[in-house]
């Protein structure tokens, strides 16, 4: 079924326009969980696609919102964080993302502007032994052929078990 449009099409697209920004205005603010803040940076949040807002450092939590929809945003208090784990490449000199392991919900991945200096920020709150470094290409792939030559000589073992 078609949709009649009455009067001008610019008028219409103005219209939803204003209502968008209408609803925008009348949103609740997100409540932060901190009381004191750290450290404020851009950020880039992978949960999804990627979305670009600011990355909140405090004393109580990680906190991630999102410049264009205010309804888009992460809290991670400090009680929930389980590790950190950074992608580390050339030896240390580029970080291109990092990720918050929780307890219970997975994994946050995140990217910012100045890396080093927000994985510092964040190692103030928490033990450093729970800050890792993910595993290189290489690592992630000696891991499956390993995997997967053990499937491989499982399933002959298995067959020939039945000869």
């Amino acid at each position: 079924m078609a949709q009649q449009t009455i009067g001008n099409e610019k008028d219409t697209r103005a219209h939803r326009k204003r209502a968008r920004l209408l609803l925008k205005q009348h949103r609740e603010p997100v409540k932060s969980l901190n009381t004191r803040v750290d450290l404020v940076m851009k950020a880039t949040s992978y949960l999804g696609m990627g979305d670009y807002g600011d990355m909140m450092i405090g004393d109580k939590a990680i906190e991630f919102y999102d410049d264009g929809d205010p309804s888009k945003f992460i809290q991670i208090p400090w009680t929930e964080v389980d590790s950190i784990v950074a992608s580390v490449m050339f030896k240390g000199h580029w970080i291109p993302r990092w990720g918050v392991q929780t307890k219970k919900n997975g994994m946050y991945k995140f990217s910012t502007r100045h890396t080093k200096k927000m994985l510092r920020e964040i190692r103030k709150h928490m033990d450093p032994n729970r800050m890792v470094r993910s595993l290189t290409f290489f690592q992630v792939m000696r891991r499956n052929l390993k995997a997967l030559g053990q499937r491989i000589i499982a399933l002959f073992h298995k067959n020939k078990q039945k000869d």
